[in-house]
Parts: structure tokens; C-alpha cells; sequence
């Protein structure tokens, strides 16, 4: 029933205009036609009355009638989210994400340090051959410069949902899922860092005093956290960004600007001997997939697909994620 009076109304919106526009038509003069009465005629409607009708009149009447179509969703509802967060699906991700971070965090700080037959035993050839490229390294220059890019990665977030008026409309939520990324993405590094014992590549040179290279903050080079951290923040930003805005012209920069500082962070740790190029590739991934995936886990309609929950066994702790496809 509904379909022929929406046929209805579209096709009386098409006709109607001619009723009093007579004029504006441009074909040749109407024909008569007899009828079986002798005193009725018919008058012929000219085909070219349908293409001389301004198209934006079908157009925006098509666009009350269907104001949730694909064609014109984005500008009919553009301050919908694109986003799904529940109380009931997320508190306990990010409480458990930062439970395991905090657990994790005193699993590092309770660390042994080497010894002194440990700490000669390190020497560059035990390395594995693809890591070997820094062994040795040391530099509290390159260490300190890390820091800038891995801080402005924490407050680009906030920044771009603060600024970008589409993010700003839905702030709370942005938040929300900024503070889960986080949060899985702490867990992941923190427990990693606190159960795998692998030393820093300052601790295979002579750079760093003695004292340096036993300490066991010196032994949680797997994986790198500054440089998985810096990824979680800049690819929720920009997936986040091109998820509110997916027709501007600047996702292109946002997403490079993305990509390019969690590397430069990577390299900085690179050349400080803080983690090899290994621990930094995995950290780069680990970060980057949680900044896409947990915004992608909450997408509308398609949340169901995956599932993140804390999981508990024999010898492990961390997060099971499943996803459907």
C-alpha cells in the first residue's frame, strides 16, 4: 500500500507543475484525438513534458519521502554517530584493560636485575641476526627526543574531537572509545613487557655503565611501548577523523601525519638502544590495530561482529578477541 501511494505522490509532484505552466512547455502543439463520442476529444500529452520539468523537483521530493536512503544519508543525518557504545559492552573492556595494565606495570617493576656473569654472557651475537643492526646502542638524546612526538600523540586526540565540529557533537563518545583503545593497548604492552625477559640493545655494548645495563628496567625491551602507544593514539585519530568526516579532503594528511609519528618515535627508541627493530615493528602494529579496530569493533550495525572480553588461565592473563566474519 505504501509503495503506490509513494508512486503516487512522486508522480503527481511530476505532473503538477504543468497544470499552470502551460507555456514553459517547448514541443510541438497538442493533437486532438476523437474518442467513441462525437462530442469529446482527448488531448494528447506531449512526451517532452517530462524532460522539460526542472529535475530538483522530483529530486527533493524524493528526498522527503526517502530522508534515510543511502543516497542521501550523509547529508539528511549528519550528526549522527557512526559510532555504538554500551555500558554494558565497554565498562568491563576498560576496566579490565587497565587492570592488566596496572598488573602488568608491577610485573616489570618486579623484574630481576642481571648479574654480573649475566651481563657478560650478552654479547652481540646472541642476538638474533635481524636485530643485531643496534646492539649496542646507547643515547639519552635519541631517548629524549622520543618524548616529543610520543606526548603529542596523547593530545591529538583530544585536540581533533575539540576542534573538528562533527567530533565535538559527540566528544563523550569519542572519549569513551579513545580511553579503551588506550586501555587494550596498555594491557597488551604492559603484560608483554612484564612476563618476557629480554634485554634492552644498550645492554650488548659498553656505552651504558654497568649499572645501566643490569638494571631490570634494562630487561623489558619486548615490545616496544612508546612506539605502540604513539600508534594507538594517531590511528584512532585518524580513523576516528575519516569516520566523521568521510568526504574531507584532509583524511589524506591526517592519516600520514598518523602513520609518520609512531615511527619517528620508533626511531628515536632505535637509536637510543631502548628496544630493536623487531620490538618496534610489533609495537608499531599492536598500536595501530588497536587505533583502528576498537573504533571498527564499535561501528553501527556491525559492533556484533566482534567481541573483546578478559580471559584468565593456566600460566596467562590477558584479552580474547573474536571476531566473525
Amino acid at each position: 500500500m505504501m509503495k503506490y501511494l509513494i508512486s503516487f505522490c512522486l508522480t503527481a509532484i511530476t505532473f503538477l507543475p504543468t497544470v499552470n505552466a502551460q507555456d514553459t512547455i517547448q514541443s510541438p502543439a497538442a493533437d486532438t484525438t476523437k474518442t467513441s463520442s462525437p462530442d469529446t476529444t482527448r488531448t494528447a500529452v506531449p512526451d517532452t513534458i517530462r524532460t522539460t520539468l526542472p529535475d530538483t523537483t522530483v529530486q527533493m521530493s524524493a528526498s522527503v519521502l526517502f530522508p534515510k536512503t543511502a543516497s542521501n544519508y550523509a547529508a539528511s543525518d549528519k550528526s549522527a554517530s557512526p559510532y555504538t557504545v554500551t555500558f554494558k559492552r565497554d565498562v568491563p573492556v576498560i576496566v579490565a584493560g587497565i587492570g592488566l595494565t596496572l598488573l602488568g606495570t608491577r610485573l616489570i617493576g618486579k623484574k630481576d636485575h642481571l648479574t654480573d656473569l649475566q651481563l657478560r654472557a650478552k654479547t652481540r651475537d646472541k642476538v638474533p641476526f635481524f636485530d643485531r643492526g643496534n646492539a649496542g646502542y646507547y643515547s639519552t638524546k635519541a631517548d629524549d627526543a622520543s618524548y616529543v612526538p610520543f606526548y603529542f600523540s596523547f593530545g591529538w586526540p583530544v585536540v581533533m574531537a575539540l576542534v573538528n565540529k562533527n567530533e565535538r557533537h559527540d566528544i563523550g563518545r569519542v572519549l569513551t572509545l579513545y580511553l579503551e583503545t588506550m586501555a587494550v593497548t596498555g594491557a597488551a604492552f604492559t603484560m608483554a613487557a612484564g612476563t618476557v625477559y629480554r634485554s634492552r640493545p644498550l645492554v650488548y655494548g659498553t656505552i651504558a655503565d654497568a649499572a645501566r645495563r643490569k638494571d631490570n628496567d634494562s630487561q623489558r625491551s619486548f615490545f616496544a611501548g612508546h612506539t605502540a602507544a604513539t600508534a594507538a593514539a594517531t590511528f584512532f585519530t585518524a580513523k576516528v577523523f575519516q569516520d566523521y568526516n568521510p568526504d574531507s579532503k584532509l583524511k589524506t594528511v591526517v592519516w600520514v601525519v598518523a602513520a609518520a609519528t609512531p615511527a619517528l618515535v620508533g626511531y628515536w627508541r632505535y637509536k637510543a638502544g631502548m628496544h630493536f627493530l623487531s620490538d618496534n615493528l610489533l609495537g608499531y602494529a599492536v598500536g595501530a590495530g588497536a587505533g583502528i579496530l576498537i573504533p571498527q569493533w564499535h561501528k553501527s550495525k556491525r559492533s556484533e561482529n566482534m567481541t573483546i572480553v578478559p580471559e584468565v588461565g593456566n600460566g596467562y592473563k590477558g584479552l580474547a578477541i573474536t571476531y566473525k566474519f
